[in-house]
C-alpha cells in the first residue's frame, strides 16, 4: 500500500506533472499529450499557442530545478517561415529557444558543457513541408518532435535529481523553428549563452518515439569525438538497445548547426515511418516503453561524458 501510495502522490505546478525523479513511461505520455493537444495546433513558431508549448517547457524546468541562464529560460529570435509560394517577403514570427543549465561541480570541468537538446515545434496546419494531401488539418507531431521535447524534459528531471555527481555543467535546450530551417538552433551558436569553445558534445533527440521490435536506435556523429562509436555501442548494449551507430551522417536536425562550428555532436532518433510529417503523427503510435529505453540510454550517455573525466575533442567527419 505504501508504495502505490508514494507512486501516486504527484507534483501539479502549472500544469507539469512530475512524480518521481525516474523516467517513466506515465510522465512521457502526459508531456506528449499536451504537446500534441488540438489546443496548441501544431506547435507552429509565434503567436499565443507557441507562447504557451515555451511556459510549459520553463515550468517543467523550473519544477526540477533546472535553472534559468543568464536570468531568463527564454532565448528570443525571429524565424523566417516557409511559405507554399516563393514571395521576396517571407512572413516573420518572434519565437524563443527555452535554454537551462544543471552547473557541474569540478572546479575545472564546471566551465565545460554539454548540451541535451530537442526541437518543440512542429508544422501547424501543415504548410510547405507536409507530405500530406490534408489541408488546414493539425500536424500533431507526435514522434516529430514531442517526443524528443518529452525526453528532454524527462531527462532533465533525472539529471537534476543527480546533480551532486555532475563534473562538467549541462546546458538543457528546447529549440524553437527547426521544422523552418534549424533556425532554434542556427541562432543559438551564433548568439550563445557560453563560449562555443566551452561547449564539447552536443546531443540531439528528434523522433525518439518510434523505437522498432529489434530495439534499434540510430545515430550519426558518434565518431565526433574520441572512442564514441565504441562508446554508444556498448552503452546502448548495458540498456537493452540494438544501438546503430554511424561515425558519421551528420545531417538532418539541431545537431548539424553545432558540428559546423566544430562541436563534437550526436544526432539520435529510432528512425523514419510514413506519418512523418503527416497529421497522422499521433500518440497512439508513440512506443512508450521504446521511449523510456532510449531516455535511460541518453541519460547514461550524460552521466559518462559529465559525471567523469572522460577525454573531449571534436574530431571532423568530413
Amino acid at each position: 500500500m505504501k508504495r502505490i501510495i508514494c507512486y501516486n502522490l504527484l507534483l501539479l505546478w502549472g500544469g507539469v506533472v512530475f512524480s518521481q525523479t525516474e523516467i517513466t513511461k506515465d510522465e512521457l505520455k502526459e508531456h506528449i499529450i499536451f504537446l500534441t493537444s488540438d489546443a496548441n495546433a501544431g506547435r507552429y513558431p509565434g503567436g499565443t499557442k507557441n507562447k504557451k508549448v515555451v511556459r510549459y517547457i520553463q515550468k517543467a524546468f523550473k519544477t526540477v530545478g533546472a535553472l534559468p541562464f543568464k536570468k531568463s529560460y527564454k532565448q528570443p529570435f525571429k524565424a523566417q517561415l516557409r511559405t507554399e509560394r516563393k514571395t521576396v517577403d517571407k512572413p516573420v514570427s518572434k519565437t524563443w529557444n527555452v535554454v537551462a543549465v544543471l552547473p557541474g561541480n569540478d572546479p575545472k570541468l564546471k566551465d565545460e558543457y554539454v548540451v541535451l537538446g530537442a526541437h518543440y515545434d512542429h508544422l501547424g496546419l501543415g504548410g510547405p513541408s507536409s507530405k500530406s494531401d490534408k489541408k488546414n488539418a493539425i500536424h500533431y507531431g507526435a514522434d516529430d518532435n514531442a517526443s524528443g521535447t518529452a525526453a528532454l524534459l524527462e531527462i532533465a528531471e533525472k539529471l537534476a535529481s543527480k546533480k551532486n555527481v555532475l563534473k562538467r555543467s549541462v546546458l538543457l535546450v528546447a529549440f524553437g523553428a527547426e521544422e523552418q530551417g534549424l533556425l532554434g538552433s542556427k541562432n543559438f551558436v551564433e548568439d550563445p549563452p557560453v563560449p562555443l569553445s566551452q561547449i564539447k558534445l552536443m546531443i540531439n533527440m528528434d523522433m525518439v518515439g518510434r523505437l522498432n521490435d529489434a530495439k534499434q536506435v540510430y545515430m550519426g556523429g558518434a565518431g565526433t569525438f574520441p572512442n564514441g562509436v565504441e562508446l554508444m555501442k556498448n552503452l546502448g548494449n548495458q540498456n537493452g538497445l540494438n544501438p546503430v551507430v554511424h561515425a558519421g551522417s551528420v545531417g538532418g536536425s539541431d545537431h548539424v548547426s553545432f558540428y559546423k562550428k566544430g562541436i563534437s555532436v550526436l544526432g539520435i532518433h529510432t528512425g523514419g515511418h510514413p506519418q512523418y510529417h503527416t497529421p497522422e503523427d499521433t500518440i497512439d503510435l508513440i512506443n512508450l516503453e521504446g521511449q523510456r529505453l532510449v531516455c535511460e540510454y541518453i541519460y547514461s550517455t550524460i552521466l559518462e561524458i559529465a559525471a567523469t573525466s572522460y577525454k573531449m575533442r571534436f574530431i571532423s567527419q568530413d
